[in-house]
């Protein structure tokens, strides 16, 4: 559960003046950097870039779901801005939610492509030549957008509104007496669509370290191969590490301590506050992952260029 029920339906009282700022003005401030890039980036992939290559597949579609998720953020701005009173309807509520999440699991498995796609070119090369061809990436892409609707698709009978001192709430988990099913739904959704992809970001991205640190014979394409693979690396490990991590241990910290009921209040309000202040670390993704395009789109017109 969420916001203004879960306090007066709960053992604890929570503080959360503080979100009703904080989230808000980071909504704001990502809704309006957020929306121009990735616009700016879609614009390039659709009419500067020709032809596309695999790399340029995910990366139009890692652009997509960031502006589909920034989409979502004026009106969770609204909202906060308003102490949780939603002026919409219910059905615009689970949308809203629905498009939030969707958006985010699309983008860390897009980024998540991006980086096998690195990995095999610089750790297999011979099978990067079999496995890097457009109609791979194209199928990886479709199959990324339909297993994530259908794993947020529940989020529709999940998510509702009701009414709270003269307020409506956009809950943004589920009603009490679901809650626990809820739980159990945003634990396959944490291992399916992040702690699996976090997995293998880590495991694939100490080999490349490991590989791309051995010697060989140097030359200049080789050593520029070699640093723009690491700025690939460092960037996309700050995307994981700055954005979705905090986010996810904080929030799956704050459904179990909900869930047993046994902390002591401090404790829970503590764990509350830190899930509440990570929702800007999220978004905060949409922002990072055009430094991703500049790093590629630099990188390829330094080797046009000689």
């Amino acid at each position: 559960m969420d916001d203004a029920q879960e306090n007066l339906t709960y053992r604890c009282i929570f503080d959360e003046d503080f979100k009703y700022i904080l989230l808000p003005v980071s909504y704001g401030i990502v809704f309006a950097f957020g929306f121009i890039l990735n616009v700016l980036a879609l614009y390039i992939f659709i009419f500067r870039i020709r032809p596309w290559k695999v790399v340029n597949i995910f990366m139009f579609n890692l652009a997509l779901s960031d502006l589909l998720y920034v989409l979502s953020l004026p009106f969770l701005a609204y909202y906060y801005s308003k102490a949780n009173d939603w002026p919409f309807s219910e059905a615009f509520c689970k949308i809203v939610r629905f498009l939030f999440y969707t958006s985010l699991y699309c983008s860390i498995l897009f980024l998540l492509c991006i980086s096998i796609y690195r990995f095999l070119a610089v750790c297999y090369p011979l099978r990067f030549l079999q496995w890097g061809k457009i109609r791979y990436a194209r199928i990886a892409s479709v199959s990324i957008w339909v297993v994530v609707i259908a794993m947020q698709s529940p989020m529709f009978y999940f998510v509702s509104t009701s009414m709270s001192d003269n307020s409506t709430v956009c809950h943004d988990t589920s009603k009490i007496e679901l809650f626990d099913q809820f739980v159990i739904y945003s634990t396959v959704n944490l291992s399916i669509l992040f702690c699996v992809p976090f997995t293998i970001l880590i495991i694939s991205y100490c080999y490349m370290i490991y590989v791309l640190i051995q010697p060989m014979e140097s030359s200049t394409q080789t050593a520029e191969s070699k640093k723009k693979s690491i700025k690939m690396i460092i960037t996309v490990m700050l995307v994981f590490i700055i954005s979705f991590l905090p986010f996810h241990v904080t929030r799956t910290l704050y459904y179990y301590y909900r869930k047993v009921d046994l902390a002591p209040c401090s404790t829970l309000n503590v764990v509350n506050a830190a899930y509440k202040s990570t929702r800007p670390l999220a978004s905060v993704n949409s922002c990072l992952d055009p430094i991703l395009y500049f790093l590629v789109w630099r990188f390829r017109l330094r080797s046009q260029n000689g």
